[in-house]
């Protein structure tokens, strides 16, 4: 609800938009071959596939054996329907043509968290009020959650959702015979619960366990604190999402003003000014960079897309993370921490397509004054040198926390 044109109202609250960014809640990119990428994110990663997307049907079936693979792959580290995926490159540039304007956006979407449908649909009206670029809304099928789905300076696909379907103890999705209508738009409201609507599904004969049945496809013989894994850690939290932008301030002006992240710090490196936005408590869920600055590290030429944060639960697991995917032939590219504070020890994973995904532990956390903690207080890291253990920070094993068993 909307009291004047600077001032909302979200669940007795006032604010300056209609909703709240709660957290980053998944991410996904583009790649060549979602085939090749499946193996690194699924047997490498641990990630589970929780649903696929057959994009071919969008093309005339002469042109779909020109641009490779055309599944895509929903994909999740926990409960929720997917946390990341990885979608056809080629595919979707031949049925969408895009990005044509922004050929090196690589990622597909960028989906922040809100609290309630009213503040999807509240936010999609502001938006659009604003003449902001969007690129579509409604519902997501496969996943159930509704959204709208807002463009950035540099053509950054940014989701806002709310209700993403929950899998439990059996590990099965939806299966397609419940994703019965299609929302272009948001819904009028009040709308129909999550739990009416499957009921009835289930009144109409409609069995709940035909959906996509998760799959374990490495021999869970890692002992990983206690529980046997198929790799020697596990993914725990997604994010932060790490961008290249072509003008910062205009960029903030999206991110700071229209989704209402907050800055939690600047950085000058080397003369490049970066800039770490966060959502919640952590010190940053989006960290952004000046494009000057993607060559002089080294990361591919070709994307936008700096990195993608995969924590893991713990320091060890960090370090066996490192050297288990060295075993497996994966380049780890290690850079100057200077660049990510509010995390200690870090490596970046190269996948397939060469993005770079930092796997952390660790995350600081901001309070209630929003004051960061001061850089003379941070451990001093040597990425060349880590060493077999780490003292205790006051916020260790702090922030967004991991809930279920871990496979």
């Amino acid at each position: 609800m909307t009291t004047t044109k600077q001032e909302c109202v979200v669940g007795g609250v006032t604010l300056p938009r209609p909703f709240k960014v709660r957290r980053l809640g998944h991410f996904g990119i583009n790649v060549h071959d979602p085939e090749v990428s499946r193996h690194f994110y699924e047997k490498l990663m641990g990630f589970r596939i929780s649903d696929v997307l057959d994009f071919g049907g969008r093309l005339p079936e002469e042109e779909m054996v020109k641009h490779g693979p055309h599944v895509g792959y929903f994909a999740r580290h926990g409960t929720e329907h997917h946390s990341f995926v990885f979608f056809p490159r080629r595919v979707l540039n031949a049925v969408y043509g895009f990005p044509a304007d922004f050929p090196e956006v690589v990622t597909n979407q960028i989906t922040w968290q809100v609290g309630s449908l009213r503040e999807v649909v509240d936010g999609h009206d502001w938006f659009v009020k604003k003449d902001m670029r969007i690129q579509r809304s409604g519902r997501d099928l496969p996943g159930s959650n509704w959204n709208v789905y807002p463009f950035d300076p540099d053509g950054h696909v940014n989701e806002l959702y709310y209700g993403i379907e929950q899998i439990g103890w059996n590990g099965q999705s939806k299966p397609y015979s419940m994703h019965k209508v299609r929302y272009t738009r948001p819904p009028e409201l009040p709308h129909p619960s999550e739990y009416s609507e499957v009921q009835a599904c289930v009144k109409e004969g409609i069995d709940g366990t035909t959906g996509w049945q998760q799959n374990e496809p490495m021999p869970e013989t890692y002992n990983v604190d206690g529980v046997l894994l198929g790799r020697p850690y596990k993914v725990t939290r997604v994010g932060p999402v790490r961008l290249f932008v072509q003008d910062m301030e205009q960029s903030l002006a999206f991110y700071r003003d229209e989704l209402g992240l907050v800055i939690t710090e600047e950085v000058i490196w080397q003369g490049h000014r970066c800039v770490f936005l966060r959502a919640n408590t952590e010190h940053h869920s989006l960290a952004l960079y000046p494009m000057a600055l993607r060559a002089e590290l080294g990361l591919n030429p070709k994307a936008t897309l700096f990195s993608f944060g995969m924590q893991v639960a713990n320091y060890q697991q960090l370090q066996d993370a490192v050297a288990f995917l060295k075993q497996e032939g994966v380049t780890i590219k290690m850079l100057p921490p200077e660049l990510f504070p509010g995390i200690d020890y870090c490596a970046f994973a190269l996948d397939p397509d060469g993005f770079a995904i930092q796997l952390y532990y660790y995350m600081e956390q901001v309070g209630w004054d929003g004051k960061p903690r001061p850089a003379s207080l941070r451990p001093v890291i040597d990425p060349d040198n880590w060493p077999a253990t780490v003292p205790a920070a006051s916020d260790s094993f702090q922030g967004e926390t991991y809930f279920g068993p871990w496979s």
